[in-house]
Formats: structure tokens, sequence, C-alpha cells
């Protein structure tokens, strides 16, 4: 191989763009990096953790801060056992450190809906086949309702 073929090659390989992660799934972990910093750095406190969340919230537009803000309060008052802390810079509610259920929010993956998940530490198993995220473009009394049922059944 002579010294143009070797040049034309590294300058194609460098050109290339690796397509494995979107621009905002990078964010979220780099937000999820700096997340695990800050807690080894101060401890897992849960007022931070919550402090921490409610700031998240109120950095969201109007949508869906109206949802996650009555998710944090269903969570709250369904499992104040729940530690709040952010998780790969979404609002999220843990036990034992371990992520239970979270809010993700529409503009945050660019999502034409806002997310609200369980992690498999939730217990909600329901013979083989159970949901474990639910696309939320509003909360009526009945879907918080369920919702409440869902986290007290997770932490169970």
């Amino acid at each position: 191989m002579n010294a143009t073929q070797n040049t034309a090659k590294s300058t194609t390989a460098a050109d290339k763009k690796f397509d494995g992660f979107t621009d905002e799934e990078r964010a979220a972990m780099k937000e999820h990096a700096k997340e695990l910093k800050k807690a080894a750095r101060l401890g897992a406190a849960k007022a931070d953790g919550e402090r921490d969340v409610l700031e998240k919230i109120a950095e969201m537009k109007e949508s869906d801060r109206v949802l996650a803000e009555r998710f944090h309060v269903i969570v709250t008052a369904s499992a104040p056992a729940l530690t709040p802390k952010l998780w790969y810079g979404m609002p999220a509610y843990a036990k034992d450190g371990k992520v239970v259920c979270f809010f993700q929010s529409a503009e945050k993956f660019k999502a034409r809906y806002a997310t609200i998940g369980f992690n498999d530490i939730a217990t909600l198993d329901e013979g083989t086949m159970w949901p474990t995220a639910f696309a939320v473009t509003a909360l009526t009394a009945d879907d918080e309702a369920r919702l409440a049922e869902l986290v007290k059944r997770a932490v169970s």
C-alpha cells in the first residue's frame, strides 16, 4: 500500500460517523455519569435527590412538567420509602439504590409522548406478560389511581 492509499483509507474512516447512539442517548449517558460522580461526592442523601428531581422537573416544558409533577406526587404519596433521584437525567424513584420507576419526558428523546416506566426490580408480575412502561399524554383521575396502585405494588 502506498502513502496515497493509506491517507485515503484513514480519512474515510475518520469521516464515518458511528450510528450506535443518538445525540439524545449520548447526552443521557453523560448526565448519568455526572449523577454518579455527584452521588459519590455528596452521598446519596434523600433531600439532595428530591431537590435534584424537582429542579429537573422545573426545567421541563409545560406539557411534560405537569405530568412529571403529578407523577412525583403520586410516587411520594404511594411509596414514601422510595428515594427520589436523577437517573440518566430523568426523575426516578429508587429502593435501596435501585431505580424502581421513572418519568421520561417526551422532549428528552424527541418522542410524541412522555413515558412512565418501571424497572425489573418493580414487582409487577402478572402471569407471563405485563406492561413495564406507559405512554402518557395526560393523566386522568383513573390513570392516577392506577399509577398509585402500580407504585404500591412495585415496592411490596
